[in-house]
């Protein structure tokens, strides 16, 4: 299903159609509910990506494997009679990115495992990733273009040989390549970012089909779909750069004389309605997004923490946002080559940054149980609607109209969804 949904996708845009699909790119158990939830209401198809940091053979950040990611995804559609058909299952960023200071040899066999475990789970689109310098890479070199094409056709193989298990999991599509800064948000000037060049995206094409032909994969290289480029989208801490589509045309006239291939767009995060349907009308068709949704959804959570506040004495409330700034600072792993400033100016950021880096702090066992207090204090009766139009309007507009159950967790998936609606009207659903 994945590789005929994206190959119509493909063809529609190359007959001028403005269609795209949005890939939501996120572990966060309420983001998928808000992903999943929305596609039952409007029964049309939902991508669900996990990136190689979130979920992979030892954990990941979210602690889950590919098969547990896969199953979760597959529990809650289950509870809400989603079919599975309108779910389609890929991984992002393949590759060695979480062991890159190791060496190679060892460093692409824990990722060979990876994409096999991602394959084996039934993850049917595999963008693999082998962008990054590993640990006996000469470290004052560029990493060869060619060399990075091989580790990717060796990655590839090991997918397709994941394949010819007796239970199989249908064949997958493929996206290749990368975009340049890693994915999460830059930690540069805003003005520094470069639009992909013509030359290099033409180069990766080619060199990766070469290596995919070495290693017997035409078959395989028939499903690659997609190849990822910098549009020139990003955001930072406290900035978004919108696209340009002056900056980008020489991209997309190349792609537009590509007759199998579109492009895909990584930190699309924060984009404008408007910027999202350029992207899409330009060839864009697969927008990535993830932190933004994680945003959302801690706005949401610390709107209901000032309506707690409101509500109960300060001996009765969960002081989840205390909690989570408590958690962060004892475990700064996450955030402290991210945020920089002053001591206030890091604090303001823990919060508020549009990277947020509180994500990797949501499945700590304290904050959980802070969220699950926060969760329990606001349930125990309807929320006063003066209250949640203070502090969240749009959902209260929508509890008014009936469209919204007055309850703190479908003000949170809401919010998500919020942002999932602005990708839905730019790939033209």
């Amino acid at each position: 299903m994945s590789f005929k949904l994206l190959d119509e996708i493909v063809r529609a845009q190359k007959t001028g159609q403005g269609r795209g699909i949005t890939s939501i790119c996120s572990a966060h158990p309420d983001v998928l509910q808000a992903a999943l939830r929305r596609a039952a209401r409007t029964q049309g198809m939902v991508l669900i990506e996990a990136t190689c940091n979130q979920v992979n053979q030892d954990g990941g950040y979210s602690g889950l494997t590919p098969g547990q990611f896969a199953a979760q995804v597959r529990r809650i559609a289950a509870q809400i009679n989603l079919s599975s058909a309108h779910v389609l299952l890929g991984g992002d960023h393949l590759g060695p990115y979480p062991w890159q200071g190791e060496p190679a040899e060892k460093a692409l066999g824990k990722a060979a495992e990876m994409v096999q475990a991602y394959v084996r789970a039934g993850f049917t689109k595999i963008h693999l990733d082998t962008s990054m310098r590993l640990g006996d890479d000469d470290p004052a070199c560029t990493l060869e273009m060619e060399l990075a094409a091989r580790r990717t056709a060796a990655l590839a193989k090991a997918a397709e040989l994941a394949c010819a298990d007796p239970d199989r999991a249908p064949l997958p599509c493929y996206v290749i390549g990368t975009e340049v800064p890693l994915p999460g948000g830059t930690q540069t000037a805003e003005g520094a970012l470069q639009v992909t060049a013509v030359e290099d995206v033409r180069r990766t094409i080619e060199v990766t089909h070469v290596a995919f032909l070495r290693e017997g994969l035409e078959a395989a290289w028939q499903r690659v779909v997609a190849v990822v480029v910098q549009p020139g989208v990003e955001f930072g801490d406290s900035y978004v750069r919108n696209y340009d589509p002056g900056a980008a045309q020489g991209l997309v006239r190349f792609i537009a004389g590509q007759p199998r291939l579109v492009y895909e767009a990584h930190s699309t995060d924060y984009q404008r309605r408007v910027s999202l349907q350029q992207l899409v009308g330009d060839h864009f068709a697969i927008l990535k997004v993830g932190p933004a949704l994680t945003f959302a959804l801690r706005e949401a959570v610390f709107a209901l923490a000032a309506m707690e506040d409101e509500l109960l004495p300060p001996d009765e409330r969960s002081n989840l946002i205390e909690i989570i700034d408590q958690v962060m600072q004892e475990d700064p792993r996450h955030w402290r080559s991210h945020y920089h400033g002053t001591p206030e100016e890091q604090a303001f950021s823990r919060k508020y940054s549009r990277s947020d880096r509180i994500r990797y702090y949501w499945p700590q066992a304290r904050v959980q149980a802070a969220l699950k207090k926060l969760l329990a204090n606001l349930s125990r009766n309807p929320l006063p609607l003066t209250l949640v139009s203070q502090f969240a309007p749009n959902q209260c507009r929508r509890i008014r109209e009936g469209m919204l159950e007055n309850s703190p967790p479908a003000i949170v998936w809401d919010a998500i969804a919020e942002v999932l609606d602005d990708y839905a009207f730019a790939c033209g659903g």
